[in-house]
């Protein structure tokens, strides 16, 4: 971001945001956490860890204690300086926020106590509160906001296992109030700006050089990470979360099926079941940290997004697409409407067999890395919060 504006003529010294993942186990390629890494070359910033959505519930088995055993493991970091002017913050909360009226109340005072403590600790009396959280919603009073925005990048109401009354109700008082909502993806603000005070489209964007750099060295140098390097070509790689409300298990296991001859390679935390992925050919290596996601990413020849038809999905707007051809390597996905924008650098799959004769024309016929990298190159990270910036201190709200 350029040269910061006098402080005087920033109505907010710091910036309390309420993160819509876990700082310690998630991907830190996301909006919220992209965004505030930007925020924090001008003020102060303290993220919150996911506050929740829903409880975990013990009926998911291995998951639920997964879930229960990293939440523990965050909630025992407490306030973290990670880096200069960027503090990570893990509250106690009581799952779900807490059920029945007086559970909620004291989840809310609780919650709003911890945060105001740990953002005085950190030099932040008028914050700027961002929200990519709705239940945050419940101590918007308590923190006094200098500034709200509302990080609007999917439809939270639509994630599996949640009180989709209760999200919807947070979601329309966060949009009543918020003095900027934010919008990722243009299906949700063609249908949603209306409903709102102030509302923006301001798509991810990509940490550019990083995913160019990756792309270039695996081209010229052979440069692959370790446990990828004995797994033979050609390769078609994803990356990112492996999660029931996205991905698509059945297209997934029909595409490897069709394409034995080449190697899956799955890099990404996963919530499906255990053996999910009965093949040979695929290769499930877990999550890895974010500053290794570009090179697993740029090991692979084709990079693919099978994801489910759901409404979540249709109103997505995926971080790795950008990552991918910023990467420079040829896509393919299913549809969903922000496709439309890069359907030039992307193949469109309908089915299985589509899917399946779609990888292999990218294989044979790669096409141009330089014209992928291009299309995004403008669309870094920096970019986008510099004109979120200019607008919360010009009043342009």
């Amino acid at each position: 971001m350029s040269d910061p504006a006098a402080p005087e003529t920033v109505p907010f010294d710091g910036v309390i945001c309420f993160g819509g993942v876990d700082w310690w186990y998630h991907n830190r390629g996301h909006y919220d956490i992209q965004m505030m890494r930007e925020f924090s070359a001008r003020i102060p910033v303290i993220y919150v860890n996911s506050i929740g959505m829903r409880a975990p519930r013990v009926s998911e088995g291995a998951m639920f204690f997964r879930r229960v055993i990293r939440k523990l493991k965050s909630l025992r970091q407490g306030l973290v300086r990670v880096r200069e002017n960027f503090c990570v913050y893990s509250p106690a909360t009581l799952p779900g926020g807490g059920q029945g009226p007086v559970a909620a109340a004291f989840a809310r005072k609780a919650l709003s106590f911890q945060v105001r403590l740990a953002a005085r600790r950190c030099g932040i009396r008028r914050p700027l509160v961002w929200v990519a959280c709705p239940p945050a919603a419940t101590v918007i009073d308590d923190l006094k906001p200098a500034r709200l925005v509302y990080q609007r990048t999917d439809r939270f109401e639509n994630f599996k296992g949640v009180d989709a009354e209760r999200i919807g109700s947070f979601d329309r008082l966060l949009k009543n109030r918020s003095d900027l909502v934010l919008f990722c993806s243009r299906e949700l603000y063609d249908n949603e700006k209306n409903d709102c005070r102030a509302a923006a489209f301001v798509d991810h964007g990509v940490d550019y050089e990083r995913f160019e750099a990756a792309g270039i060295a695996a081209d010229e140098r052979g440069a692959e990470p370790d446990d990828v390097a004995h797994i033979p070509r050609p390769r078609v790689g994803f990356v990112g979360g492996i999660d029931v409300h996205t991905f698509d298990p059945p297209l997934f296991i029909e595409i490897a099926r069709g394409l034995p001859d080449v190697q899956f390679i799955m890099v990404g935390g996963s919530t499906m079941d255990e053996g999910w992925y009965p093949l040979p050919n695929v290769h499930f290596l877990g999550q890895r940290p974010y500053q290794q996601v570009a090179d697993y990413m740029a090991a692979c020849d084709v990079l693919i997004m099978p994801w489910n038809k759901s409404e979540w999905i249709q109103a997505c707007n995926p971080v790795k697409m950008k990552e991918y051809l910023a990467v420079g390597r040829p896509v393919v996905s299913t549809y969903f409407r922000e496709i439309e924008y890069y359907k030039e650098h992307i193949a469109v799959a309908t089915d299985g067999p589509s899917f399946v004769a779609a990888i292999r024309h990218a294989i044979d016929h790669p096409g141009a890395a330089a014209a992928r990298r291009e299309r995004v190159k403008r669309h870094t990270w920096t970019a986008k919060a510099e004109s979120v910036w200019n607008r919360l201190v010009e009043d342009k709200i």
